[in-house]
């Protein structure tokens, strides 16, 4: 489903002033003020009117909280910002600096395709820091601390009948504490449905944390061998966890969209500039894939001012005006976001630092449609 603040944003009349750059760093006051001149420059020399720069350029300074390295994304139109949003971690691609009659949406899109909501839970016999994250956001959407009961909760090295007595009194002060954890936990994967859940902390509190939960709940689990409850703990392992379940449920992602569009010999999908622009004037587009090299390919199309909103030639426009010529991802994407679709982009597989760049072609764009059309089905020859 789309934003609904973006298909608000693109019924507003332009030209736009697009800016896709660095978030604030921890530069000298002077070089960040260099920098942002720069942007501010590029800009006017890109067409934008100065109040746009002058806007874009005013906006960089406010520090919007994120920590370094983030990315930063501002809309400006008629010398006022319509947009301007952070996301934690380093830019996607090179920085995009615009001044046309559409704004630029794929570095905010390409974000926004990557977000994905999770459960960090950080537990130990005591209780339980909960978080509830979304990822770039660099801020917990929610928090919830289980404060459980701390009466007995070492067990005590005594002998004989009382050594006994003690370790199963301990052991169920533990198995209580972490019910109550797992009563919070099972209430905000109902309410939230994240796509996992980080699962840290001292072990055995873990070991029952998950034997509370049910089956369902379970397979969520990403469990992390660290104890990052305790004070001062390193985060390192849980930070690492975290960001390969979130590329792991990347690729699941994509995988199941090429084979949905792939199915039944490609009715319920097109592929392709030309099917995929039919597919978006029709409203039949549910999800949008463009591959990320697709962002600086050299093909076109039209924007239009109203549906269909693309077109590949103005004789397809159906009496709406054309707005501009733009770069084709870009015409796709504006045109599923007012169609109420959603738009993912396909990175190439992470590869060691110092790798050279895989030599492909840009692969064609992807659509899985809301309804098959079994006329349109693609040719297995």
């Amino acid at each position: 489903m789309s934003d609904p603040r973006l298909v608000k944003l693109l019924g507003r009349p332009g030209p736009w002033t697009s800016a896709y750059v660095d978030g604030p760093s921890v530069l000298p006051q002077v070089e960040e003020e260099a920098l942002r001149r720069s942007v501010r420059e590029r800009l006017e020399g890109a067409g934008a009117p100065a109040d746009d720069a002058a806007a874009v350029e005013s906006t960089l300074a406010a520090r919007n909280g994120l920590p370094s390295p983030s990315a930063r994304v501002v809309l400006v139109s008629a010398g006022r910002v319509e947009l301007d949003q952070g996301f934690v971690g380093a830019r996607i691609g090179p920085e995009r600096l615009d001044h046309a009659a559409v704004p630029r949406l794929l570095p905010l899109l390409h974000h926004l395709g990557a977000a994905t909501r999770y459960l960090v839970v950080e537990t130990s016999r005591d209780g339980a820091d909960i978080h509830l994250e979304t990822s770039g956001r660099g801020r917990s959407d929610a928090d919830a601390e289980i404060e459980g009961d701390t009466d007995g909760i070492t067990k005590v090295q005594a002998g004989g009948w009382s050594h006994a007595a003690y370790q199963r009194y301990a052991e169920n002060t533990w198995k209580k504490n972490q019910d109550e954890v797992a009563a919070a936990v099972s209430d905000l994967i109902r309410q939230e449905h994240p796509a996992f859940v980080a699962l840290s902390g001292d072990v055995r509190a873990r070991q029952l944390l998950a034997d509370a939960l049910t089956d369902t709940e379970r397979e969520l689990i990403v469990d992390v061998d660290a104890h990052t409850r305790a004070d001062g703990a390193d985060s390192t392992e849980l930070d690492a966890a975290i960001a390969r379940a979130i590329a792991e449920r990347d690729r699941s992602i994509i995988g199941e969209l090429h084979d949905r569009a792939a199915a039944d010999s490609g009715s319920g999908g097109a592929e392709g500039i030309a099917e995929v622009t039919a597919a978006l004037q029709q409203a039949r587009v549910e999800t949008l894939l463009l591959d990320g090299r697709m962002l600086d390919d050299e093909r076109t199309l039209l924007a239009l001012d109203a549906a269909p909103w693309v077109a590949a030639a103005e004789s397809e426009s159906l009496g709406a005006g054309v707005l501009a010529t733009v770069p084709a991802a870009e015409a796709l994407a504006r045109a599923a976001v007012l169609t109420d679709a959603q738009v993912l982009i396909e990175d190439d597989e992470p590869t060691a630092d110092d790798a050279p760049r895989e030599d492909r072609p840009v692969r064609d764009p992807v659509a899985v449609l809301r309804w098959a059309d079994d006329t349109g089905a693609r040719d297995e020859s």
